[in-house]
Order: structure tokens, then C-alpha cells, then sequence
């Protein structure tokens, strides 16, 4: 058996896992660029990706395994870590808003900004959730914020700006956590340990986009087998990220039902498709033909149309407008006409739609190897990312002794690394315990969930804010926020230890240590006033005198204008109807607005065990999780 050298520290071994073949890249940075050594392509036997995500490991490993012993036999080296990319297509997309409503007009600082689009981030992936059957791990991989607004005007930025009343919408970017760890388990399977991990249209992007054009509003739609990978970038980096499900596929099928060929001999004409030139093919009944470009040209003509399409929607969604310019990469990207239907839907200049590969020699180059080749963009730029230091992945950042996650580049901080590893804002939070609301002698008692546990967030051994700067080589240490317990008593713990009388829950004669309820009614007969009625957990409200029989119900009536009355004292907190029952919130020590969020877990729902959507409505308007209440609002949260 041959001996090989070991990978030194700048070899760079990247692979591009792909749905139809595995590309192995392998090279090191000479002078500011990287020189590619070699590169191999192995295509799948049978289908092992499914949607983006590794549906079938073992054969995924195998593949990788294989091109991994042809470079090394190649180039004589022990190849042992390995940078990857996971797929674009797997990426999720989502919305969210919050609101934010300041104690006084005040100029607006960065903290509360970045508390505001904390909070649109957890509005859009609790969105997200609820389009699954199942709680899933998402990773945040990036957002962009569509629009702010201060007191309900339209804002390009809200710092250092007076006012009461602060919104963020974003666009969020979610990775299924699934999807990253059938990566890393299919690389351990074949024998390597991953090195670097991005994303594909990220990787593209530093392929054919140089570092120095991103100040430019330009998008890189990377055109594979199964869905197009877009990526925009602008003031310096990437901001936004989206797929369309259809791409070269949808040609080569149009092919095979109107040439009567099977799926290879569909690619292979798709492929050498040449303007004038005849077509030679060899249809499934053995019997070979020759047609015209035009007859070839007409018969894909209908799906090119519907990808330019999708290309010039999904672009104009995620960058809100056509770009300055646009690069087609991927297999795809050659279709003959698609350049110029993609400029004709975004409304852009034939010129300013390119295809990729022109410019690798800016941050790539090899000497016997031709790199001009717009399918490179993904495998090369995997590499060049990885060792011309691209990407944060290029330094290492420890969450909890393990290299964390860090899925795009430009600066990040603690909230995003956190994010990133598969941390939702409650863990950054948690949230206080479920109060316990029962009447007691014809007054409301409630008793207190136990407050949160705070999270602990350290970076090299000191105290850090969730908004610092994250840099190479930190060392960060995070307990998650622990949510305090839901508040419970027994009968007798709240009417006290001296109670001896007779006492009645829900008009049912219980002894006193019966746990209680959310909702009971309970009714103390032959003794004298429970000790609770003077603990301080009831509502302020005069002490009643016991009746003889249970009270009749007590029912509210809402005035038809709530802002005309004016009690001689405030009472202090939200005072609220939820769902046909009043409920006081004490006021946040923060000092901001309570919102639909917030209610749920005082809504008696099982979220583990929803039989349907959640529908939530304030004074009868269906509102979103970001809405915020206030005193005399009568919401509704209830499963269709």
C-alpha cells in the first residue's frame, strides 16, 4: 500500500454533495488566490438526496469515500478534513413582526433595535413552527429586515429617532436541523471530519462574485438538477437567500416526452444543444433520429419559459427589486436562450445577465485544469471560501467546548451564534411559570408561576451581552434560560394552615389537600376568613363576607368606549378578558407591552397536541403572535 503524506494545515479538501453526482476539490491559497490541484466528479448510482437533504447515508458516504481515494491516490495525500456545503434548497424561509412600545417618546438606542428585531426573529420562526406537524430544530442562518416603522411611519432606520411606537418586519432564513446533521453523520461515515460548513449559494457567491463587487446590489442564481439556489448580496455582503423547485430537470423531461429518449439521452441533448446544429439521438425504441435546433429549441421552449420566470420572481422577492446585475451558475446556467428570457422578466439589460465563470480567475486558478466552467461554482467556491478565509467558518468560535456553527459571513454577534447552533430566543429568555387563576368566596386569586431562571451567557470567562461582537478564536459558554416553574397549591395551602371549616370547589365538597385547578371556583362555609384572603396574592378587590350558597357567576360587561372610563385610581397591570375569562398581567419589569405570545401559555392549549391551527383574535380581529394588548382588549386563542 502506498504511503501518504498527511493534509498539511492549508491543503483545502472541500466537496460539493450534490443531487446527482459528488465533486471533490482539492488545492491550497498561493499569493492571495487559490491554486486548484485536482478535482473529481462521481455521479449517484441511484437517487440518495431527496429535497435537499441526504435521504440515504450510507450511500452518500460511499460516493464521497470513492472520490476521496481517487484524489488521494492521485495526489498522494492522506486526505482527513473536509470542508462542505449544505444545500440551499433545503432552506426555509419565513416572515415576522414585532412591536415595540417604549415607556416614553425616546430616542431609539441600538439595544432596543436589536430587542426588536429579536423579537421579529422569534415571530418568524414560531411561524415557521406552526407549518409543521412536528417541533423541529431550525438553525438561523440569516435575515434581512424588510421594513421598520416608528409610530406606524415607514423608516429606513430607527436609531437614534423619537418615538413611542417601534415595529420590525424581517425575513428570516431557517436551516432543518436534520439537514445538518445527516451532513456531518454522512462525513463521519466516510471517514472525514468536517472541516468548514457554508452554504451552497453562499459558496457560489464566492466563486463567481469577488469580494470587492459585493458593495453591489447583484444576485447569483445557481441552476442545479432538481431547484435553483438564489443568493443577493449588497453593501458588502449576502442579505438574502431563496430557491425555486424548478431547474434542469423540468428541460430534460419536456425532452424525453417529445423525442421519445430516455432520461440520459434527454441530459446528453440538452447539454450540446448548439444554435444551427442538427441533433443526432437514439430514441427508446432503438431507432435513431436526427432533428433540427429549431424543432429541439421549440420543444423546451414552455418550461425555459416558467424557470426565467421563477428566477426573475423569486429574485424580485428577496431583493424587493431587479438587481444591478445577475450571474447564472450551475449545470443549468447554459441553457441556450435562458440568459436573455431571465433579463426580458426581471425588465434588465441582456449585459447585465452573466454567466458565471469568467470571473474565478480572480480567486481561483489551476494549470492544467479549466476552471471556466459555470457547474465549478459551487465545489470551487466551497474551497475558495475555505482557504482564502471567506467565510467565519475559516476561525474558530467555541459554543459550550464545541466549534459552533456559523453559517454566513460579515459580523456576528452572541444572539446570532445562538441562533445558528439550534437556540431559540426562549432559551435566551426563558419565561416565567404559568400563573394559577381560581375564585375564591367571589373574588379572583391568582397565584404566581415561579419566575424564570436567567440564562447565563459568558465569552472568555466574562459576562457578555447577547448583542456583542462575536471574534475569531472566542470562547463562549451558554446555559440556556430555564423556564420557573407553573404555580400549584393544594387546597389548603392556599386557604392556610388554620383552615378548619367546610369548603367547596366547583360546588363538589373536597378535602383540603386536592390540587387545584385553572378556573376553580371554591367556596369556604362554617369557619372563618382563609388565611389567603390576606397574603397578598388576591386581586384588589374588598374582602367578601362569606355567603351561605354559592354565588351567582359574575358576568363583565365591557363599556362600549373604554378610554372614557376613568377610575379614581388605576389599578396597576393588563387587566384583559382571555378567552371569556379576566386576567390580570402584572406590569413587566422592562417596562414594555405584553403580546399574543405571551398569552398562549394562559390559553389552557396543549401545544404538544394541537388538532388544528391556533386562531387568535383581539376585540374580534384575527391578529398575529406579535400583536400587543392592552387593558380592556378581549382576546380569543382557541384551535380551529
Amino acid at each position: 500500500m502506498a504511503e501518504y503524506k498527511a493534509q498539511e494545515q492549508d491543503m483545502i479538501f472541500a466537496l460539493d454533495i450534490g443531487t446527482r453526482s459528488i465533486v471533490g476539490v482539492v488545492g491550497q491559497p498561493v499569493g492571495g488566490r487559490f491554486k486548484v490541484l485536482d478535482i473529481e466528479i462521481a455521479e449517484h448510482g441511484s437517487r440518495a438526496m431527496l429535497d435537499g437533504q441526504i435521504d440515504n447515508i450510507q450511500q452518500v458516504a460511499s460516493l464521497a469515500r470513492t472520490v476521496t481515494d481517487r484524489l488521494e491516490s492521485r495526489l498522494g495525500i492522506r486526505l482527513e478534513r473536509v470542508a462542505v456545503a449544505a444545500a440551499g434548497r433545503a432552506l426555509r424561509t419565513q416572515s415576522g413582526s414585532f412591536i415595540m412600545d417604549l415607556t416614553q417618546k425616546q430616542s431609539i438606542s441600538a439595544e432596543q433595535i436589536s430587542r426588536l428585531e429579536a423579537g421579529a426573529l422569534s415571530a418568524a420562526e414560531e411561524a415557521l413552527q406552526m407549518e409543521e406537524e412536528t417541533r423541529r430544530q431550525f438553525f438561523m442562518v440569516g435575515y434581512t429586515v424588510a421594513q421598520y416603522r416608528l409610530d406606524n411611519y415607514p423608516m429606513m432606520t430607527l436609531l437614534n429617532h423619537n418615538g413611542q411606537r417601534a415595529e420590525a418586519e424581517v425575513v428570516a432564513t431557517f436551516l432543518p436541523g436534520e439537514v445538518v446533521e445527516s451532513l456531518y453523520t454522512a462525513m463521519r461515515a466516510a471517514g472525514l471530519q468536517v472541516a468548514s460548513l457554508t452554504l451552497e449559494p453562499i459558496a457560489a457567491m464566492n466563486a463567481a462574485i469577488p469580494a470587492e463587487l459585493r458593495l453591489l446590489n447583484l444576485a447569483l442564481v445557481d441552476i442545479g438538477a432538481g431547484t435553483t439556489d438564489i443568493a443577493v448580496c449588497r453593501e458588502g455582503s449576502v442579505v438574502g437567500y431563496t430557491m425555486a423547485t424548478i431547474a434542469g430537470d423540468e428541460i430534460t423531461e419536456a425532452l424525453m416526452r417529445a423525442f421519445l429518449v430516455d432520461f440520459q439521452t434527454a441530459e446528453t441533448m440538452k447539454r450540446t444543444l448548439c444554435p444551427g446544429e442538427d441533433l443526432t439521438y437514439t430514441d427508446i425504441l432503438g431507432m435513431e433520429n436526427t432533428v433540427p435546433y429549431e424543432e429541439v429549441r421549440t420543444a423546451i421552449e414552455e418550461p425555459l419559459g416558467r424557470l426565467a420566470e421563477a428566477i426573475a420572481q423569486r429574485v424580485a422577492e428577496v431583493n424587493t427589486a431587479a438587481p444591478s446585475a445577475l450571474f447564472l451558475a450551475g449545470g443549468g446556467s447554459k441553457l441556450d436562450g435562458l440568459r436573455e428570457r431571465v433579463a426580458k422578466c426581471l425588465g434588465m439589460d441582456e449585459r447585465r445577465v452573466a454567466i458565471a465563470g469568467n470571473n474565478y480567475a480572480k480567486s481561483a486558478f489551476a494549470d492544467e485544469i479549466n476552471l471556466e466552467n459555470p457547474e465549478y461554482a459551487t465545489p470551487l467556491g466551497i474551497a475558495v471560501s475555505a482557504g482564502l478565509g471567506l467565510l467565519n467558518d475559516s476561525y474558530v468560535v467555541t459554543l459550550n467546548g464545541e466549534k459552533a456553527k456559523l453559517f454566513r459571513s460579515g459580523s456576528l454577534t452572541l444572539r446570532d451564534i445562538l441562533l445558528m447552533n439550534g437556540y431559540t430566543y426562549a432559551d435566551m429568555l426563558g419565561r416565567t411559570g404559568k400563573n394559577l387563576n381560581v375564585m375564591l368566596d367571589g373574588r379572583r386569586v391568582r397565584l404566581r408561576g415561579e419566575p424564570a431562571v436567567p440564562a447565563i451567557l459568558m465569552v472568555n470567562g466574562e459576562e457578555a451581552a447577547i448583542t456583542s461582537i462575536v471574534n475569531a478564536g472566542d470562547h463562549i459558554t451558554f446555559t440556556p434560560a430555564r423556564s420557573g416553574a407553573d404555580a400549584a397549591r393544594t387546597l389548603g395551602q392556599l386557604l392556610g394552615e388554620g383552615y378548619s371549616g367546610r369548603v367547596l370547589v366547583n360546588n363538589q365538597d373536597v378535602p383540603l389537600d386536592t390540587p387545584l385547578q385553572q378556573g376553580d371556583v371554591i367556596l369556604t362555609l362554617e369557619g372563618g376568613t382563609p388565611a389567603a384572603a390576606q397574603s397578598g396574592e388576591s386581586g384588589e378587590v374588598p374582602p367578601p363576607v362569606p355567603p351561605p350558597a354559592p354565588p351567582d357567576p359574575v358576568s363583565v360587561e365591557l363599556p362600549a368606549s373604554p378610554a372614557v372610563v376613568k377610575p379614581a385610581e388605576k389599578p396597576k397591570g393588563v387587566h384583559l378578558i382571555l378567552n371569556g375569562t379576566p386576567l390580570t398581567l402584572p406590569e413587566k419589569d422592562s417596562g414594555q407591552p405584553y403580546y399574543l405570545m405571551d398569552l398562549l401559555e394562559r390559553s389552557g392549549l396543549d401545544f404538544d397536541h394541537l388538532e388544528g391551527p391556533v386562531r387568535m383574535t383581539v376585540n374580534g380581529i384575527e391578529s398575529g403572535f406579535s400583536q400587543s394588548v392592552r387593558t380592556g382588549d378581549v382576546i380569543t386563542i382557541r384551535c380551529d
